[in-house]
């Protein structure tokens, strides 16, 4: 279990049985399994989107990820957690991020999903640029929503 990349970054599409079970595997301790699954929309601030590209600078992001995963579990009594973050072309419905907590208790469980949620949006070195249906693009800023949110978990 100590070889399973607890962090993947990747262009290819995950199964969320399939990773659940894996994190859970020699873990007859845990009593809550929290995820999410974050899908790419088809519409963003009012336009249609067509096709959303991530870009990300490979060894920085992974450092990025494994960092918020372990703070969460510094602040949380976690049995493990699992980052998968896609990358490259996608389109809409397509899975993008799954984060996955583990713990004794529902409670960890779910805040510690909530608190890498909050983190990724703000803090991954992720670059996300939105395709129109007319051909046209344009990069995706940070939103004030996702500031606040981290905010609520500064120390």
């Amino acid at each position: 279990m100590s070889s399973y990349p607890f962090v993947k970054v990747q262009k290819e599409d995950f199964d969320l049985s399939t990773e659940i079970k894996t994190l859970r595997a020699g873990h007859k301790d845990i009593g809550a399994v929290v995820s999410f699954v974050g899908t790419v929309r088809d519409i963003n601030e009012g336009d249609d989107i067509s096709v959303l590209e991530l870009e990300h600078y490979p060894g920085m992001t992974e450092k990025a990820l494994e960092a918020i995963r372990l703070e969460a579990h510094e602040r949380w009594p976690l049995q493990s957690s699992l980052i998968i973050h896609r990358i490259g072309e996608m389109q809409p419905c397509d899975q993008i991020v799954l984060v996955a907590v583990t713990s004794r208790h529902r409670e960890a469980a779910f805040e510690a999903a909530h608190f890498i949620m909050d983190y990724l949006k703000t803090n991954a070195p992720f670059w996300k640029k939105e395709t129109f249906p007319n051909g046209e693009t344009r990069w995706v800023d940070a939103r004030v929503t996702d500031k606040e949110a981290e905010a609520r978990w500064l120390k």
